[in-house]
C-alpha cells in the first residue's frame, strides 16, 4: 500500500515504524522542520517539509493515487483541508483525520473524511508525567468505538514495572502496540522490559478495556501472597 503520513510528532514516528515493518510504500510530510529531521533520521526515510494544506506541497510529495492519507496535525481544520485536498485533487482512496474537538467527528464524516479519530489529546504528543492515577489513562476511539486505543503510564508501584513482557501473565487478547520511552518509540516483543515512566499504547475492544486497565494498574503488593 502507498500510505501518506501528514504531520504529527511521536504518533507519526510510531506509525512510520509499524508501516515500514510491513513494507508499505511511505510518503511522509511534516510542517515542523526540526521534528521532520528527527523522523527522517530515526526511520531512514525522506521527509518533505511543507504545508500539507497546500496542493503544491502534496504535488511535490507525490501523493497521487495513494491508498491512505493519515493527517495528524494538532489543528483540526488543517487536518480537514489536507484530507479533502488529497481526495478531490490527488485521488487518494481513503483519508484518516485526527480531531481534538469531539464535536467535529460527525461533521468531518459528513464532509467526506473516511475515518475520524477523536481525541482531546493526540497520541504520543507532548509526553507528560502525571501524578494522579486517575490521570494516567487516556483513550482514543476508532471507527465508531469498535476499537479503543488506551495510553497508560507505568508507575513504579505497578506489578508489571521492571518485568519482561513474556514473563507477565497478561489477560487474553491484550495487544501492546508500542511503548513510549521518551524520546524513543519502542515496538515491543516478548523480551522487551516494561520500565517505570513508560507509556504503553494498548489496542483492545471497549469490552476488554476496563479489565486490561485494572490489570496494568494493579500494584505489586496486591499480587504478593
Amino acid at each position: 500500500m502507498k500510505i501518506v503520513i501528514a504531520n504529527g510528532r511521536h504518533e507519526a514516528d510510531f506509525m512510520i515504524k509499524k508501516f515500514k515493518q510491513d513494507n508499505h510504500k511511505l510518503v511522509v510530510i511534516n510542517s515542523d522542520l526540526e521534528f521532520g529531521k528527527y523522523i527522517s533520521s530515526s526511520n531512514h526515510i525522506p521527509v518533505l517539509n511543507g504545508d500539507t494544506t497546500k496542493s503544491y506541497t502534496l504535488e511535490d510529495a507525490g501523493i497521487h493515487d495513494a491508498d491512505v492519507l493519515i493527517s495528524l496535525s494538532s489543528d483540526d481544520i488543517e487536518n480537514y483541508v489536507t484530507c479533502v485536498t488529497a481526495k478531490k485533487i490527488f485521488n487518494v482512496k481513503r483519508t484518516v483525520s485526527v480531531v481534538r474537538n469531539p464535536k467535529r467527528v460527525d461533521l468531518f464524516k459528513q464532509l467526506g473524511i473516511d475515518s475520524v479519530i477523536c481525541s482531546t489529546y493526540l497520541l504520543g504528543e507532548s509526553i507528560k508525567y502525571e501524578t494522579l492515577v486517575e490521570s494516567i489513562t487516556k483513550t482514543l476511539s476508532l471507527e465508531n468505538d469498535k476499537i479503543v486505543i488506551t495510553e497508560i503510564q507505568i508507575d513504579q508501584e505497578f506489578s508489571i514495572a521492571n518485568k519482561i513482557i513474556k514473563n507477565i501473565d497478561f489477560p487474553p487478547r491484550i495487544n501492546i502496540s508500542c511503548i513510549f520511552r521518551d524520546p524513543d518509540v519502542i515496538i515491543p516483543n516478548g523480551n522487551s522490559e516494561i520500565k517505570p515512566g513508560d507509556k504503553l499504547i494498548i489496542v483492545s475492544t471497549p469490552d476488554e478495556q476496563e479489565n486490561i486497565t485494572e490489570f496494568i494498574k494493579n500494584k505489586a503488593d496486591n499480587n504478593e501472597e
